[in-house]
């Protein structure tokens, strides 16, 4: 699986690098700058494209229009953005049109090699994966007459996961019960939500998030 990893730090660059191609990736072009990060993507056509949200020059955006661009121009290579901070507002423009191949992971979550390679072979494969301190914020946002309140304590995790991008299959083995127990779970999620049901993963995941967002 190759990936493409854009990052101006030379150090974090690197360090990600060698965690990716021990975890079975093929790093086939590194970059320092949103230009270099197109060019490698339009030169390898890379399965997938981690991305600094803040590239040279002004460190502010750089990254997440070069993930707009690639997505826009190279729908095969999913997109994974990193980002030192919570900036909901990114992940859910990142993930506005479509949640499939996209993903917006705080940096802390490559120190779990485990999670982050999950993440980067989901992403790479057309799900999506949103960091849980973003899910988890906009679960815990107040709203008038919140529905979220309904959910039982084991339908509010459930929710949490599929806005991850987690699939069902994924949900049960972080929770520990079977993939009928998430199944049901989902059914009264989305009933709960009024949400219209989708068995596709990324549509429900757009979908919830669109709930989120409100």
């Amino acid at each position: 699986m190759r990936v493409v990893l854009a990052e101006d730090s030379v150090l974090l660059r690197e360090g990600i690098a060698r965690l990716l191609e021990d975890a079975g990736f093929e790093v086939v072009g590194q970059a320092g700058t949103a230009e270099e990060l197109l060019l490698k993507v339009r030169s390898y056509t890379p399965e997938v494209a981690i991305v600094d949200i803040r590239m040279p020059p002004t460190h502010t955006d750089e990254g997440l229009r070069a993930a707009r661009e690639i997505r826009e121009k190279h729908p095969e290579t999913g997109v994974l953005v990193l980002s030192q901070y919570i900036e909901p507002e990114y992940a859910l423009d990142l993930l506005s049109e479509s949640a499939e191949g996209v993903g917006y992971l705080l940096k802390d979550r490559i120190s779990d090699v485990a999670e982050f390679a999950g993440a980067v072979r989901r992403v790479a494969e057309g799900g999506s994966a949103l960091d849980p301190a973003v899910v988890g914020l906009l679960v815990g946002r107040s709203r008038k007459d919140d529905p979220i309140s309904a959910l039982t304590p084991r339908e509010r995790e459930v929710l949490e996961l599929m806005a991850e991008g987690r699939s069902n299959q994924a949900i049960s083995e972080r929770l520990f019960i079977t993939e009928r127990a998430v199944e049901k779970h989902v059914t009264s999620i989305f009933g709960k939500l009024r949400l219209p049901a989708d068995a596709a993963d990324h549509r429900r995941v757009l979908a919830v998030l669109a709930f989120l967002r409100q």
